[in-house]
């Protein structure tokens, strides 16, 4: 195809297309998706899909209703590989069975076991702390006591409960 002298190069058309008409193609893909980003992406990709090989040729107005077409075609593309996508995605593997849930509840069970074995300031003072997240002072004025006996109280409970879940670890290794 020969190229006359006065005819416009592709990056020209590109170029001035973009600036004269460019919002004029992002509010007619907006209109055509329903979104902002996706407006955006529609024509960045129009714009590939319609001058990805070199074309010359083009004027300002043909290019354009290449341009808008191919908004219109990538869309409803994309709009066929998600309704596609949907009719098959039940069909993904999925395993047979769930995962027991039996380690959770007996690391819960646990929990309470070694909780019931904590005094009862201790046990107060580890369930304000760590299930209601109160502060040290929050849990102080809570239990009418010092803030230095609640921080002793949280030691010696987090003690006992650390030591003892580590010795029932250990046993069930043996």
């Amino acid at each position: 195809m020969a190229k006359s002298a006065n005819e416009p190069r592709w990056e020209e058309v590109v170029e001035r297309l973009v600036s004269e008409r460019g919002e004029s193609l992002t509010r007619y893909a907006y209109l055509v998706s329903g979104n902002s980003d996706d407006a955006s992406d529609l024509v960045q990709d129009a714009l590939v899909k319609t001058f990805g090989r070199l074309r010359n040729g083009f004027t300002i107005a043909s290019a354009e209703a290449y341009v808008r077409r191919a908004i219109l075609n990538t869309y409803l593309d994309s709009g066929r590989r998600i309704s596609r996508w949907r009719a098959i995605a039940h069909l993904q593997a999925r395993p047979e069975f769930d995962e027991s849930k039996a380690t959770e509840t007996e690391e819960r069970l646990d929990l309470l076991s070694q909780l019931a074995r904590l005094s009862p300031r201790e046990r107060a003072c580890i369930v304000l702390r760590y299930y209601e997240d109160l502060k040290v002072d929050d849990i102080a004025e809570w239990l009418a006591i010092s803030p230095g006996a609640v921080k002793r109280y949280l030691s010696d409970g987090l003690s006992k409960m650390a030591i003892s879940l580590t010795n029932s670890g250990e046993a069930d290794r043996a």
